[in-house]
């Protein structure tokens, strides 16, 4: 039965085309499949779009990842960015220009990484970027493994924070990305090492700190969950 929820974050249903045999079960968020993009399929299996991962039950409520929509999205996202706690490691506060910018960059390349809202219980609460880790410019700082996946995280309003919803939250998403692609042995996070908060909140949710790295931008803690671990811690 059709879902009654009209609210702009409602889950949607998958729209259906014509498949190529030749490319059947290809999937490329936003993009046609051209002659262009087939090396890179060939070479390296994009990110399915998370909008088809579905809701995971989680200790504060059903969450999901719904695909970032500049139209819908962009005067949320401008907010969360001018929040000072969260502009202090994202350095993307400013005007709208700047926020557009910086999803545009994710949303007009090349199926690497997406951009996402984090809706729990029906409400965008926090904004996400699910990315090929070995694929990133992230992969020359660590031993990146074939379709490492990696996360980006930020907890929008700030009476959600310090209550304990980024390790719930984190602990999910990674469950989705495991459940969701096979191939991937790895969920990865590099956090500012300033940012306790955040690296607890990773420690908390199964991940271990793999080691300290220099990134052009900051000293981050590498976060690795392994798939292997997941039942375990």
């Amino acid at each position: 039965m059709p879902s009654t929820d009209t609210s702009p974050y409602a889950p949607t249903a998958t729209a259906t085309a014509a498949v190529d045999p030749a490319t059947a079960g290809i999937r490329i968020p936003g993009r046609r499949l051209t002659a262009r993009l087939l090396p890179l399929l060939a070479e390296a299996e994009l990110l399915d779009s998370p909008a088809g991962w579905g809701t995971a039950a989680t200790p504060v409520g059903p969450f999901r990842l719904e695909p970032v929509r500049l139209g819908r999205d962009l005067e949320l996202l401008t907010g969360w960015m001018n929040d000072p706690a969260v502009a202090a490691y994202w350095e993307l506060a400013g005007r709208a220009a700047v926020t557009a910018a910086h999803v545009r960059s994710q949303l007009d390349g090349n199926g690497h990484s997406i951009p996402c809202l984090g809706v729990l219980d029906g409400t965008p609460m926090s904004y996400w970027e699910i990315y090929r880790a070995d694929l990133d410019p992230l992969s020359h700082h660590y031993p990146a493994r074939p379709h490492d996946t990696g996360i980006h995280l930020l907890i929008g309003d700030g009476t959600n924070r310090g209550r304990g919803l980024g390790t719930a939250l984190l602990r999910a998403v990674a469950n989705l990305v495991l459940d969701n692609r096979p191939r991937c042995t790895r969920v990865v996070a590099e956090p500012d090492i300033r940012n306790t908060p955040s690296v607890s909140a990773f420690l908390n949710s199964g991940f271990r700190c793999s080691a300290e790295i220099d990134l052009p931008e900051k000293r981050a803690a590498l976060m690795i969950r392994e798939r292997a671990l997941r039942n375990l811690i």
